[in-house]
């Protein structure tokens, strides 16, 4: 606990905390609500019921279902990037780096029930553009800003040459999932072995570092 913290009187340091976890209870409720029924059919009452608290309590924390919705987008997002996408930029050996990197990316990308809240956010964001815009910035786009600047510290460095760090970053991560993730996301594949994901995730390395490793 820092002294900021520490400073903090200790009834309201207790009521963030009890804050904190029927926050938590009432997006594992609506969580569970979207994944069972879809955005449209879910019903703020539907999730209120599931996650064990009133309607009043409900609004308190979240004044509408898309609000809740998209919070529970953000907080995946936010597992992405916390989870995978650390990369130290003075770590050379850059092989090694994207096989981890890839094969965290895949598995978190095709975990069991990942494609539903994935579905969802594409189906609802042509009516509603701010949850797409979001999910995008916060998952996707977010992971190819931070792999580009990894790549271009090894730019820098003298271990790549890439003329533009995007697109490479952007190819990669597309690479990894070849073949995997668009058969789950239309419901025509399953949930790849790890055999299959780590032979896919060597490809695209192996492509990667004979189009972008410096020579010599």
């Amino acid at each position: 606990m820092d002294l900021v913290e520490a400073d903090r009187p200790l009834v309201a340091r207790r009521q963030d905390a009890a804050d904190g976890a029927k926050r938590r209870q009432i997006m594992d409720g609506a969580r569970a609500v979207f994944l069972a029924q879809g955005f449209d059919a879910a019903s703020m009452g539907e999730i209120a019921r599931k996650a064990g608290v009133s309607k009043g309590t409900l609004y308190v924390y979240f004044d509408s279902k898309e609000a809740l919705f998209q919070a529970i987008a953000h907080e995946e997002c936010a597992a992405q990037a916390k989870d995978i996408f650390t990369l130290d930029p003075a770590d050379h050996d850059v092989e090694a780096v994207l096989t981890r990197l890839g094969r965290g990316y895949v598995k978190f990308l095709c975990r069991p029930g990942a494609m539903s809240p994935l579905r969802t956010v594409i189906s609802i964001s042509e009516r509603m553009p701010d949850i797409g815009r979001q999910f995008y910035e916060t998952g996707p786009a977010f992971g190819i800003a931070t792999l580009r600047a990894y790549l271009e510290s090894q730019v820098a460095a003298g271990k790549l040459k890439i003329d533009d760090c995007e697109i490479a970053a952007a190819q990669f991560l597309d690479s990894c999932h070849a073949t995997i993730f668009r058969p789950m996301l239309f419901n025509a594949g399953d949930v790849p072995s790890e055999e299959r994901t780590n032979y896919v995730v060597s490809v695209a390395v192996r492509t990667f570092m004979a189009a972008y490793r410096r020579a010599g």
